[in-house]
């Protein structure tokens, strides 16, 4: 019967289960993570483009607030000039002071403003320009001190041209004054003066290269409300335009720049290409268009339509193009700013997430094969799970539930005994040192009945007059006042190496050395109960404030050799040390009583720790039960100071 039922269900059929179930998974993962890709790419990029749409519009948003703000001040100037300042409706030397004063004031508040004018129709002429410019202070010859600049091309009273020039220092004190050879200059030919003789509002003009500076910049005008034919002007630097535009980009490859109405370029980002610009053209005319740009030739060529998103291709690459024009401000109003970004260099965070993603979807393709193939294999070996929690028993591990869900119903009903039996060992577990037991299994010396001799720091302790405080409390009280009290000794022997050995009604004995070697055990001992008497003192404090009586405890620490190891009946053993070395270390902790001490501990302990540990000499004493007297100290602390010396340290104690 049994070869026929192998002849009915072959081992081939889960071999070819297994595979099947893999290769399924396998192609519904590439399925679906190269649709997931796919999408994602379609998201990045589509999420790209409308990020850097909206950054190219923040960054046209940004330009025109700052041509609006070199716009407003600058006209507030003119316009405070032309409509309020009757002293201009003269022209110089009248009311110079006056004319002086109000130039002066504004042009200190506005940095941007290269010099401030009034051209007259008799071809007078007013200027304050300020000297912070290095090209200004050479044509001008100014001398030391000299923060401002007044120029001054008038009439005198033979009707022959003046033209002179005043320097006022940083307070606008007159101290200097030079002649200079008239140059035939008539505001009445500028463009500025033409542009706004006899009008209304503020005009704009430029942008142009200014003669003396050579920096780009434009000039506002407006006409006198007084007399028409008496024009205020100022000139404004637009290096703060050029500075924006160079340092504002999107990516390394983006560029942004300015065309004006016929769509020659006047401002651009890349400082090599406004040098050419600037190059290109001559002083006070238009900026040329150097024509050998392909990006700028393609987009005069063919305008994309204004405020939109387009693509522009030039050469091997694709640009991203927006085009707006400025409206808003006052210069270069009407016309058009550029901004352009590379198309790889906008889509490069959506290419590294493909290829990203092409590489996770492979990863998970081959952790599909893998884990299929495993996952096959535990459905058919539920009990290696069983195994292992099994020996997850073994270590003492209760904090893992066995939970090996199957459909089969001898793995279950096994599952369900080995529930029973973890709870089981469990509950025993808490009658029995679980540290001490694994410690044993570690180090190996739990083998059955079996005792060795070794060197270990055996503590004991023991509560004073615990008799009378077990009379006047209930047992109840006791045993939950006692628990606490065992929990400082547990947490703190084990923090200090040591091991309980065993609760002796409410006296403790801890362990060092064993089963566990631990080559500084007396140093730990000692340290261990003077850690312990520190958490007793906070202890007893709670006991004080809940009316509860304090647990005052003395110990008794020494070193020697001991027998170690498993003793008792066959059927129930105890880890212990048995010898002298255990008695005296009990015989100690009750000789406390005759002292006055709370922590003694032999001469063998200070031997091998009193360069870390402070101890104060007792004397000699007879243990009861000991023919030979021992050297007995009392543990006050740890040494501050690693090596100090035992004469030292008695020293210290005496003074």
């Amino acid at each position: 019967m049994r070869g026929s039922d192998e002849n009915r269900h072959p081992a081939i059929w889960t071999h070819s289960l297994r595979s099947l179930f893999a290769l399924v998974m396998v192609a519904m993962l590439i399925v679906v993570s190269a649709t997931l890709v796919g999408l994602d790419y379609r998201r990045s990029r589509s999420a790209a483009i409308e990020d850097a749409e909206a950054n190219m519009h923040a960054f046209v948003g940004r330009l025109v607030d700052r041509l609006g703000v070199l716009s407003g001040d600058t006209s507030a100037l003119v316009g405070l000039v032309s409509s309020v300042a009757n002293s201009f409706l003269v022209p110089p030397p009248e009311r110079v002071n006056d004319k002086i004063a109000i130039l002066r004031e504004g042009i200190m508040r506005s940095p941007h403003i290269d010099g401030v004018y009034v051209g007259y129709p008799d071809g007078a002429f007013f200027q304050l320009v300020d000297l912070a410019m290095p090209a200004w202070r050479m044509a001008l010859d100014a001398p030391r001190g000299a923060a401002i600049a007044v120029r001054s091309m008038e009439k005198d009273a033979e009707g022959k041209s003046v033209n002179r020039v005043l320097f006022l220092d940083a307070a606008g004190m007159q101290f200097a004054e030079r002649r200079l050879t008239s140059t035939g200059f008539d505001p009445q030919t500028r463009p500025w003066y033409q542009a706004a003789v006899d009008g209304k509002a503020p005009v704009s003009t430029g942008p142009y290269e200014m003669a003396t500076t050579g920096k780009l910049g434009m000039t506002i005008s407006q006409a006198h409300h007084g007399n028409g034919k008496i024009v205020i002007g100022a000139d404004v630097v637009l290096d703060t335009i050029t500075d924006f535009l160079s340092r504002e980009r999107l990516t390394d490859g983006s560029v942004s720049f300015i065309l004006d109405a016929v769509g020659r370029p006047i401002i651009h980002s890349d400082p090599a290409m406004m040098r050419r610009i600037m190059a290109a053209k001559q002083k006070y005319d238009p900026v040329a268009a150097p024509q050998n740009d392909p990006l700028i030739e393609s987009i005069r060529l063919n305008p994309p339509a204004p405020g939109k998103p387009s693509f522009v291709d030039v050469g091997d690459r694709t640009y991203l193009v927006v085009v707006t024009p400025l409206a808003s401000a006052l210069l270069l109003s009407g016309h058009r700013v550029v901004v352009a970004a590379p198309l790889d260099e906008l889509m490069a965070t959506a290419n590294a997430a493909l290829l990203e993603g092409l590489a996770v979807s492979g990863a998970v393709v081959v952790l599909a094969v893998l884990s299929a193939l495993v996952l096959a294999h535990l459905i058919t070996k539920s009990l290696h799970q069983l195994t292992a929690s099994a020996n997850r028993l073994q270590d003492l591990d209760f904090t893992t539930p066995i939970d090996v869900p199957s459909h089969v119903t001898e793995i279950s009903t096994l599952n369900g005994a080995m529930n029973k039996a973890r709870d089981a060992i469990f509950t025993f577990a808490l009658y029995v040192p679980k540290e001490l037991v694994r410690r044993g299994i570690e180090s190996g010396q739990f083998g059955g009945r079996a005792a060795w001799r070794q060197e270990v720091t055996a503590l004991f302790t023991d509560i004073y007059d615990f008799t009378t405080i077990s009379e006047r409390h209930a047992p109840e009280e006791v045993v939950a006042m006692l628990s606490e009290y065992f929990d400082i000794f547990s947490e703190t022997v084990h923090a200090h190496d040591g091991t309980i050995i065993q609760f002796l009604g409410d006296s403790v004995f801890a362990m060092w050395n064993a089963p566990v070697a631990d080559e500084r055990h007396a140093e730990h001992a000692c340290r261990c109960a003077l850690a312990v008497k520190e958490r007793l003192h906070a202890f007893n404090e709670k006991q004080k404030a809940k009316g509860l009586p304090e647990f005052r405890t003395r110990f008794g620490i020494h070193t020697g050799t001991a027998v170690v190891g498993s003793v008792g009946a066959k059927e129930r053993l105890q880890y212990t040390a048995m010898g002298d070395t255990v008695n005296v270390a009990s015989r100690l902790e009750g000789m406390n009583k005759n002292y006055d001490t709370t922590i003694m501990a032999s001469g063998a302990v200070v031997a091998q720790c009193k360069d870390v540990i402070t101890f104060r000499p007792l004397g000699s004493a007879q243990a009861k039960g000991r023919a030979t007297a021992l050297d007995i100290y009392e543990v006050l602390a740890a040494s501050p100071v690693a090596g100090v010396k035992m004469d030292e340290a008695q020293t210290g104690t005496a003074a």
